[in-house]
């Protein structure tokens, strides 16, 4: 949905349903899609305009011959629109163990570049001429594997930058690559992204190697840079690192790093862990998704309290010696639930952040995504997974509108 006042346009994310394959794709666009489009019409929430949809194709459907035309096709008879594009999942999101094997392949590898630009094309061949389309990316991989490797990273973004110039100049489309900093990625917080995008992407050696690789002028390279090139700020993962939103923000515009996109997200928070929170944290622990928990105890000295935990079985390990501290776990929660103490949420976080865009709009581009349903403990989830992401969406609208 477009946003009133400038405030972008609003969607989620099909990375909530199976999409390994392109049936599955069409199946979920004909299916919950469709109806959770005919929900929002029905409560009046979106009666004629066209419904966004967040994209998310794994490397198997984006590969498929015909499937931009497919998809086309398929949002023209449905009313639906595109605008946005999940890239971050090259492979299974559902059903099989991710863990870290959803920061790969990383971006020093030519399967990631490709898989990359499949994606660029697909929307490409679904967005008006004129328009803008953006794809959200892992930000380089995952560190422990990436040490000291920051420019081959640098220098497969610059390799996608390149390629996204060739199809603006061609189709007069143009997308842009979204980098999501995530815990225990090479970008993991803002001041990582700060740093990666001063040292290696917005300098005039990137431009120049742009310029080589597109077949344009240095002058016109510096400037496809930031258009191609910027963030996904994702609320969750934001708030895991106990980043606020007022100077991540206030770091991003003073850096010129532009928000492509922001994921509307909440992750799990025990404000004070005791023996019960821990045990009930223990039930969020799933065996498919990585669940990153940081802990802040109350020492003098800031950030060397925090602990950091690459896994939610290594945090509960800790057992009483944690108890006392804050935790923030990656776990995607619905944007309106409102755990019992004593669990929280983060999603007065969200808010804030929501707000900050209310009053002026960082991004166009705008998508809830709680892709966890399947396997949340029942005291969260429980719910039709359809009536859940029109109440998510509900939640948004209420704060932006």
């Amino acid at each position: 949905m477009r946003l009133p006042q400038g405030r972008g346009t609003l969607g989620y994310c099909l990375n909530v349903h199976p999409t390994q394959t392109v049936a599955e794709v069409y199946d979920a666009l004909r299916g919950p899609v469709r109806t959770i489009k005919q929900r929002l019409a029905k409560n009046r929430l979106c009666p004629d305009a066209l419904f966004a949809v967040g994209l998310r194709l794994s490397a198997e459907a984006a590969a498929t011959a015909g499937v931009g035309r497919e998809l086309a096709a398929i949002f023209a008879g449905e009313g639906f629109a595109a605008y946005t594009m999940n890239g971050f999942p090259y492979g299974p999101f559902h059903g099989v163990p991710v863990k870290e094997a959803v920061y790969e392949p990383d971006w020093t590898t030519p399967e990631r570049l490709a898989y990359t630009l499949d994606l660029a094309r697909i929307m490409a061949a679904l967005v008006a001429e004129g328009e803008t389309a953006t794809i959200s990316t892992v930000p380089g991989g995952f560190a422990p594997r990436l040490c000291g490797r920051e420019d081959a990273v640098a220098d497969g973004l610059l390799r996608a930058a390149a390629g996204l110039v060739r199809l603006e100049r061609e189709t007069g489309r143009r997308v842009a690559l979204a980098l999501e900093p995530e815990p225990f990625c090479l970008l993991e917080t803002t001041a990582d992204a700060v740093a990666f995008f001063g040292d290696h992407l917005f300098t005039g050696a990137a431009a120049r190697r742009l310029a080589e690789l597109a077949g344009i002028g240095a002058a016109e390279a510096a400037d496809a840079l930031p258009r191609h090139l910027g963030l996904c700020l994702d609320a969750c993962h934001m708030a895991v690192m106990f980043e606020e939103p007022e100077p991540t923000l206030a770091s991003l515009a003073r850096a010129g790093i532009p928000i492509h996109k922001m994921q509307l997200s909440a992750a799990l928070r025990i404000p004070r862990v005791n023996e019960d929170a821990r045990r009930r944290a223990a039930t969020f622990h799933d065996g498919v998704y990585l669940h990153q928990t940081m802990a802040r105890g109350d020492g003098p000295r800031g950030d060397e309290a925090v602990r950091r935990a690459l896994d939610l079985p290594a945090a509960l390990a800790r057992g009483s010696a944690a108890d006392g501290e804050e935790w923030r776990i990656h776990v995607h929660i619905p944007l309106f639930a409102e755990p019992e103490p004593p669990l929280a949420s983060t999603a007065g976080s969200l808010e804030r952040l929501l707000a900050l865009h209310r009053d002026r709009p960082v991004t166009a581009h705008l998508e809830v995504e709680t892709y966890s349903w399947s396997v949340l403990p029942p005291e969260i989830g429980g719910i039709n997974i359809n009536e859940g992401i029109e109440r998510e969406l509900r939640w948004v609208m209420e704060r932006l509108c």
